[in-house]
């Protein structure tokens, strides 16, 4: 049995690199938004190196709570830069599943004016449900 049920309406068409929507039961797991910075403050280059940066904490996070990437249900992206994004979807996807793995959750990416921390391009928030 699957730990996790995606959500995929008859006659709708497979999204490409994310769920519409995940149903799960278990444990669940909160991360505030992770940033493309390391444990010591030091900044990833470049907008594909700090969505690298940020993926991994996530994957560290998820670990120290006993969870897998397999776990998450949801990851919120807040991107300073969508042209940045958009520019780069390649090695993004080719980062994420370095990362992350095969797994695709529910997704949102939402373009914003700017992050709390000034050098930051990219911040992620995650959802886990460890199953039962």
């Amino acid at each position: 049995m699957r730990a996790h049920r995606i959500l995929l309406p008859e006659g709708w068409p497979r999204p490409k690199g994310y769920a519409n929507g995940i149903a799960a039961k278990g444990t669940t797991v909160f991360l505030g938004g992770q940033i493309g910075w390391n444990e010591k403050g030091v900044f990833a280059s470049g907008f594909v190196g700090q969505v690298r940066q940020a993926l991994e904490n996530i994957a560290r996070l998820l670990a120290d709570a006993g969870a897998t990437p397999e776990s998450l249900v949801r990851l919120n992206w807040f991107v300073t830069d969508l042209a940045a994004y958009r520019g780069n979807l390649k090695e993004i996807g080719r980062v994420y599943r370095d990362v992350l793995g095969p797994h695709y959750p529910a997704m949102t990416l939402v373009a914003v004016a700017g992050l709390v921390e000034p050098d930051a391009l990219v911040e992620i928030e995650a959802t886990a449900v460890i199953p039962d």
